[in-house]
């Protein structure tokens, strides 16, 4: 297991640094949620958690994942790459006139994106839909057991369509769907808290039906097993409680609101990018 944690920590270093310069070639996204996501993202894409055949983006058999905090959009493209849905040199076109990686996921561009996301709240709806019909049709496919993944921001939980998602999901037991917050505790006007708060998450999620699991959001270690527990609960939905630090990885970002929507320059850049390598054994990997 501690090999593995390494390996997964490596790719979320090297993913992190991908997110850095994205941003910066492109002169604007959101780095703060897409760095403190970046472990989470890591170990579903390459910690033995979700099946995917990036070679046949429609395989029926995979998991689904949906990215609901759409604007994070940079930690899936850099997933999607890593995983080999497309080559890594494309990533340096984020948000750039004609690129498939607009500044939210377009499932009509780029494989391996499942739903277009960016609209606040929507995010557990769809999944919680995706899990419904998955159960529905399970005799169709090839397997019966496909999970539906679902990543959402804390500060959408604010959002009244999350909890109607989540009275679904709890009354039709869906056991194939497992949400997880990434709970950094800011947005883009400031802390939780001074905005709108959300009091305690997971007797929230508890009360509407689910089991909850609450976790060190960067503890390789302790996401897996959070993910297993996850997948092998059969009573219900579950949702993860991820504590995470927005813009983790990079120093002069985390826990800084004013970075949840700001592209660093080449100065900042280079910066984040000499730390993030210090993270990678076998040298720096940027695309």
């Amino acid at each position: 297991m501690v090999s593995e944690v390494v390996r997964i920590k490596e790719i979320a270093a090297r993913m992190r640094s991908d997110i850095v310069k994205m941003i910066t070639l492109a002169g604007s996204g959101h780095p703060g949620g897409s760095l403190s996501a970046a472990d989470i993202v890591a170990t579903i894409y390459f910690g033995d958690v979700l099946r995917y055949r990036a070679d046949q983006p429609d395989w029926p058999g995979r998991d689904r994942f949906i990215l609901s905090k759409g604007h994070a959009a940079p930690v899936l493209y850099s997933a999607l790459a890593r995983a080999g849905y497309f080559e890594s040199a494309e990533l340096a076109t984020l948000r750039k006139l004609g690129s498939r990686l607009q500044g939210h996921p377009d499932s009509q561009k780029l494989p391996g994106v499942e739903i277009s996301t960016g609209s606040l709240g929507q995010g557990l709806s769809i999944a919680a839909g995706l899990a419904y019909g998955l159960k529905m049709n399970a005799d169709e496919y090839e397997h019966a057991t496909q999970q539906v993944y679902v990543l959402l921001g804390d500060g959408e939980l604010q959002e009244g369509q999350v909890w109607e998602a989540a009275m679904f999901a709890a009354h039709n037991k869906l056991d194939n769907l497992i949400a997880i917050v990434d709970y950094n505790n800011l947005q883009i006007d400031g802390a939780l808290d001074d905005v709108v708060g959300l009091g305690d998450i997971a007797k929230k999620f508890s009360a509407f039906g689910f089991f909850t699991l609450t976790i060190d959001g960067h503890d390789i270690k302790a996401i897996r097993e959070a993910l297993t527990e996850a997948r092998d609960y059969q009573e219900g939905p579950v949702c993860i409680i991820a504590q995470t630090i927005k813009g983790k990885g990079v120093s002069f970002m985390e826990n800084q609101a004013q970075w949840h929507g700001k592209a660093p320059s080449a100065e900042q850049c280079d910066s984040a990018l000499a730390v993030l390598a210090a993270y990678c054994t076998t040298g720096e990997e940027v695309f």
